[in-house]
């Protein structure tokens, strides 16, 4: 079928009740099909008396029930960007392995939003807050921060922390479990990102290894140390050790300790394990580059590679030996009454 016709320029010359008359002839015959060229004569631009009786015709095929489907809303002038992670912190890792991080989204009109998270490296996502922020309140929270925050707390790239929380999500789905109810205002942020992975090591240097230890006295690692309610009847074997009446060399006792020392390394640091805690060292390695502290750096780099060696016997680690006697000590602190179980527990959120 051929599409409906008209001669724009012989119609501009026609009288006005001529013009009139022809156009309502043609939106009479051709009915719907007569309404994309109805609409051109309409338009600005358009000689006046076309104009106007196109509007005519118009008019009377919408009486008929015939009309040309709405229009397409316009576009706003600024469009409505996609969120992206613009900025993020992270601190460091503490001994049950639970760190914050903070990720600041930009998007929208230009309206910024902090997305706050507590994700720890065995449960996944702790704790979730956040919400609309404005750069001068940014700045006063984080100066805040800064003061208060016992873990060092240092900016990195918000890829990386987006990746980290994309970790923490894929624990859950491993684990069967879900984050907080708080996150689901934020989880699309996350859909579909890679997880961050952990840092590359170098290979382990011995003399480092050997001096690796003296991380644990580092203020920040003070809560590094295996669970105590998992050591506690060596704690109390050990104890009793020290304490006892026999007469026995120092050489006998410095024997006794090693193997207990030995027997929770083995038991308490399986493959699995070790691997979290190289990883911890791993991260902690960034925490201090990025603070300036090359020493710190290099020694928990070199215990993370020693770790996460497969090959190598962890109960001659001096950095896992220090996580031992750490929680052996604090055992022996609550088989004796002196600080509570609760109060030293390396489980997620106690």
């Amino acid at each position: 079928m051929t599409a409906p016709s008209l001669d724009v320029a012989a119609l501009s010359a026609l009288p006005e009740d001529a013009l009139d008359a022809r156009l309502r002839d043609f939106a009479r015959e051709h009915g719907a099909e007569a309404l994309p060229i109805l609409a051109v004569l309409a338009a600005e631009g358009a000689d006046r008396a076309v104009r106007r009786a196109a509007k005519r015709a118009l008019y009377r095929l919408s009486q008929r029930g015939v009309t040309a489907p709405p229009r397409p809303a316009p576009r706003p002038v600024v469009e409505r960007r996609p969120e992206r992670a613009a900025r993020a912190w992270l601190s460091g890792i503490d001994g049950s392995g639970s760190r914050a991080a903070w990720l600041l989204f930009e998007g929208g009109f230009g309206g910024t939003a902090l997305c706050s998270l507590i994700v720890n490296d065995t449960v996944g996502i702790v704790d979730v807050a956040g919400g609309e922020i404005t750069k001068k309140r940014l700045e006063a929270e984080l100066a805040a921060l800064r003061a208060s925050q016992k873990l060092p707390w240092v900016e990195t790239e918000p890829a990386r922390a987006v990746g980290l929380v994309a970790e923490a999500l894929a624990l859950h789905r491993a684990r069967g479990t879900a984050p907080p109810a708080a996150f689901a205002r934020w989880q699309r942020l996350f859909e579909g990102a890679a997880v961050a992975g952990s840092p590359v090591l170098p290979a382990a240097d011995p003399a480092l290894v050997e001096r690796s230890a003296g991380l644990l006295e580092l203020p920040e690692m003070a809560g590094w140390f295996l669970e105590p309610e998992a050591v506690q009847a060596d704690a109390v074997e050990l104890l009793a050790a020290r304490e006892s009446r026999l007469v026995v060399s120092d050489q006998i006792k410095a024997e006794r300790e090693a193997a207990i020392v030995g027997r929770v390394i083995e038991r308490e640091l399986p493959p699995e394990a070790r691997g979290r805690w190289a990883r911890r060292l791993a991260e902690m390695a960034l925490v201090f580059d990025a603070t300036g502290r090359t020493e710190p750096a290099a020694l928990a780099r070199a215990a993370a590679a020693r770790l996460a060696d497969p090959g190598a016997d962890a109960r001659r680690h001096p950095f896992a030996q220090g996580l031992a006697r750490r929680a052996l000590d604090v055992a022996g602190e609550v088989a004796s009454g002196r600080i509570k179980a609760a109060d030293v527990s390396r489980k997620p959120g106690a």
